[in-house]
C-alpha cells in the first residue's frame, strides 16, 4: 500500500457530494476515502473531530491522516461500505450514534480546530450571529431580536460533541447492521439540542419539538432552547445558504 499523502492516486473514484469539497475513493489493498477541502480549518476541524471519536470509541470513520496546513488541506478516512438510512428511517436510527456523540465532553464551546474557542457556549452563539449579520446585513433588526431572546435564556450547559451538520446521507448502515455518523467538518462543542434544532431545519419539519425524542436526559429548559437554537440556524441558511430555494424560504420565515 501506497503512502497516503493527500495526493489522488491513479484509479480514483471520485464521489464527491457537496458543494465546497471533493471526495475521492481509493480502491487500494486497505481502501480509504481522501477529501479535499476548500476551507482549512474544515480539514483541522474534522480531523480533530475524528480523533476525539476514535478516543472514545464513538461510531464514525477512523482518521487515516490529515495535512489541514496542505495545498489543499486534506484528510484520509477509512472507506465505509454502506448504505445511506432514508429520511424516513433517520429519526429512528439517529438516536445510538448521536447519543455516542452527545456524552462526550468539551472544556469550551465552539469548533475543536481552527476557530476561535469560546468561554461559554452563549459568547460563541453570539459570535455566530456577529458572522450571520457580517454576511446579511439587512437582517441586523432578526439577529437583535435573536440576541436579546438568548441573552434572557439560560444555555449554561456542560459543552458536549456535536456533529452539527445532520440530514439526510450523513447517517450510513454496514452490512453488520451498525449505523455510524460520517462528515465531521462543522463539528463543536456545545448544547446537544443545538444538535437536534439543525437537524429540525434541515428535513424543514414544521417544529423543533419532533425531534426533541433523540434528546438524551432533556431538562425543563430543553423546550424554550431548542426552539431558540432553531431559529437561529433558520437564521444561518437565510444568511449564508447557497440553496437557492433555503435562503429564501428562510428570509421569509425570519420576517
Amino acid at each position: 500500500m501506497a503512502a497516503i499523502n493527500g495526493r489522488i492516486p491513479d484509479g480514483a473514484r471520485e464521489i464527491t457530494t457537496g458543494q465546497a469539497n471533493r471526495v475521492w475513493h481509493i480502491n487500494d489493498p486497505v481502501p480509504y476515502v481522501l477529501k479535499h477541502y476548500s476551507d482549512p480549518a474544515r480539514a483541522a476541524n474534522e480531523a480533530a473531530a475524528l480523533a476525539l471519536l476514535a478516543q472514545h470509541q464513538a461510531p464514525a470513520p477512523k482518521l487515516l491522516g490529515a495535512d489541514p496546513g496542505a495545498r489543499p488541506a486534506w484528510t484520509a478516512q477509512s472507506a465505509v461500505h454502506a448504505e445511506p438510512v432514508t429520511t424516513g428511517r433517520l429519526l429512528h436510527e439517529l438516536a445510538i450514534p448521536l447519543a455516542a456523540a452527545h456524552r462526550i465532553p468539551g472544556t469550551y464551546a465552539g469548533r475543536l480546530a481552527g476557530a476561535r474557542r469560546h468561554r461559554t457556549w452563549r459568547d460563541y452563539l453570539h459570535n455566530r450571529l456577529d458572522t450571520y449579520t457580517a454576511a446579511a446585513p439587512d437582517l441586523t433588526p432578526a439577529a437583535a431580536a435573536l440576541r436579546r431572546e438568548l441573552d434572557a435564556t439560560d444555555t449554561d450547559t456542560e459543552p458536549r460533541l456535536l456533529h452539527h451538520d445532520l440530514q439526510p446521507g450523513h447517517l450510513v448502515r454496514l452490512p453488520s447492521g451498525r449505523t455510524l455518523l460520517l462528515d465531521w467538518e462543522l463539528a463543536a462543542f456545545g448544547d446537544p439540542l443545538s444538535d437536534l434544532a439543525r437537524l429540525a431545519v434541515r428535513l424543514d419539519l414544521p417544529d423543533p419539538m419532533d425531534v426533541l425524542h433523540l434528546a438524551h436526559q432533556p431538562d425543563p429548559a430543553a423546550a424554550r432552547r431548542i426552539r431558540l437554537y432553531w431559529r437561529i440556524h433558520q437564521f444561518a441558511d437565510a444568511a449564508l445558504s447557497t440553496d437557492p430555494a433555503v435562503r429564501p424560504r428562510d428570509r421569509a420565515r425570519l420576517s
